[in-house]
């Protein structure tokens, strides 16, 4: 028994022929020795479908039941045949039982607070501080595993557990190399968060192929994979050895994409080795454009191509352009999260940018903006951030995602979205997710367009498709805490200017970004 149990743990390839074969060999065997008998197999009968049996039972069956049947082996040309219908379901019930019990043991262990910060990933302010400190430093292992599990990515692809786990493991070390405050992995984590709700609370994965929602998940885990913890304008005016690589364009998100894909090529991380060609051309081809479009210098651009897009009486939005605009709302939307998340992403985000500094000083390079410590003002930096970054980019995202979802509304019931609904924010804690009877996220072909873009559905009108909109209400309130606390700067320095005339300079300058930022504050006036 214990090496029947060593022999389950192993994963090998089979052929459909030998699977057939063992299916066979156990129909005729209950048939005619009627040894054993599966508990309650009639209730079970009725819910049995056509492909109940997924085909990762080909890793584990050829270890589990080759040695069971080798005592009876028999000719190849001996073929057992099944005598009734009834037998031939009866031994795929069989087969199915074993590999949702093997399933159930193959995949990862997680802590018990894991598993309990986890029931709130469908939240829009998920604290991903927590899970960290929850999984012991280690959110993309935990989060990034549960995910593809929901969504069935584990099971459709046929990616071997153990595999996955080492990729999610090295994926995690990559982050952590440059021991960076802001882009590490939790950020990593955080962000392929905020693309589940995305994907699950409006019910954008209705609009996708299982490919594309793979796709999506693994573009944000690795949209900052070795972040080095400066900028694209550093590593040029520094002239590293990666922008020379990359000839100063996009430095730090071409790196992300080509060390995700050498780290995807080594055997025992790679977790697409089961992709068709064309599934791999077509899967690296949406990482990379997904990826590339987190690039801050692409934002205006990528923002007035969809506003235009979407002002067309027929507009067909490409599905990778689309995909690119949601990577990249979430991957800047810490401001439009509960208060208490985004101000420690602030701190962490600028504790960062002022290393940055730091080194830019040591190297003699002029400071980057928000780089000099000396220099700076939270609250104006961040209204700024959020009334001309991050608010026109999550309404632009809304629209597109109302325009493209609105022929696929009856099929957005379950997910955060309505229809003629109001826009007033929810939070995703409350909506539930539209899942399958094992508990992971599913699609519908209907609703894939073959074409990969969206289209209005004919002449006549639809109603009204609107989704859920979180955020609305965190921007809010985190711009009326910001102008707070700016008040606050402003009346500090009114008694200061009053006080120190005489010894210290206050130097302003007008800002498209934000009125008024503060240039230079001497060291006793800092907040």
């Amino acid at each position: 028994m214990s090496r029947l149990r060593r022999e389950n743990s192993r994963q090998s390839v089979i052929t459909v022929e030998l699977i057939q074969f063992i299916i066979q060999y156990r129909a005729k065997e209950l048939l005619e020795k009627r040894k054993r008998r599966l508990a309650d197999e009639d209730d079970e009968l009725s819910e049995v479908q056509p492909d109940a049996v997924p085909p990762e039972v080909r890793e584990w069956l050829a270890s589990t039941f080759t040695r069971q049947s080798a005592t009876t082996r028999r000719r190849t040309d001996e073929k057992p045949k099944f005598r009734t219908v009834a037998h031939a379901i009866r031994a795929g019930i069989f087969v199915d039982r074993i590999y949702r019990s093997v399933s159930r043991t193959a995949l990862m262990q997680f802590p018990p607070e894991v598993v309990q910060i986890l029931k709130n990933l469908d939240d829009w302010s998920f604290d991903v501080f927590a899970l960290a400190e929850a999984a012991g430093g280690q959110p993309i292992k935990y989060l990034s595993y549960d995910l593809l599990n929901r969504y069935g990515i584990i099971h459709k692809f046929k990616i071997a557990p153990a595999t996955l786990e080492l990729f999610l493991n090295r994926v995690e070390e990559g982050y952590c190399r440059y021991r960076n405050p802001y882009h590490n992995n939790i950020h990593a984590a955080d962000v392929t968060q905020t693309t589940h709700y995305v994907l699950c609370q409006t019910g954008l994965m209705n609009w996708l192929t299982d490919l594309e929602i793979f796709a999506t998940l693994l573009a944000a885990l690795i949209h900052d994979f070795e972040h080095t913890g400066t900028t694209n304008n550093f590593h040029v005016m520094s002239g590293s050895e990666k922008a020379l690589l990359y000839n100063d364009r996009a430095v730090l998100e071409n790196h992300h994409v080509s060390a995700a894909f050498r780290l995807l090529k080594e055997d025992d991380c790679n977790i697409l080795v089961n992709l068709s060609r064309e599934e791999f051309r077509e899967f690296r081809t949406l990482i990379i454009d997904m990826v590339l479009a987190t690039d801050m210098s692409f934002h205006f651009q990528q923002l007035k191509n969809m506003r235009n897009l979407l002002t067309l009486n027929e507009a067909s939005v490409d599905k990778s352009k689309a995909m690119a605009l949601v990577l990249h709302c979430c991957d800047i939307s810490h401001p439009a999260k509960r208060w208490n998340l985004h101000h420690r992403w602030t701190m962490l985000l600028f504790e960062e940018f002022f290393r940055q500094g730091d080194l830019e000083r040591e190297l003699g390079l002029p400071f980057s903006p928000m780089c000099d410590r000396n220099n700076i003002l939270f609250p104006e930096s961040q209204i700024g951030f959020i009334d001309f970054i991050v608010e026109p980019s999550l309404s632009v995202m809304s629209d597109m995602l109302e325009y493209v979802l609105t022929p696929l509304a009856p099929m957005c019931k379950t997910s955060n979205a309505s229809i003629d609904a109001g826009d007033a924010p929810v939070d995703g804690a409350a909506a539930s997710t539209r899942q399958k009877a094992d508990g992971e996220c599913s699609t519908s072909a209907a609703a894939q367009p073959d074409d990969g873009t969206a289209k209005p559905s004919g002449a006549k009108p639809t109603p009204k498709f609107s989704i859920r909109k979180p955020w609305l209400a965190c921007l809010n309130e985190n711009k009326k805490i910001w102008k707070e606390q700016s008040l606050k700067v402003y009346q500090a320095e009114d008694y200061i200017g009053a006080e120190f005339s005489d010894k210290d300079t206050l130097l302003y300058k007008d800002s498209h970004v934000a009125n008024k930022t503060l240039v230079s504050l001497t060291a006793r006036s800092k907040i």
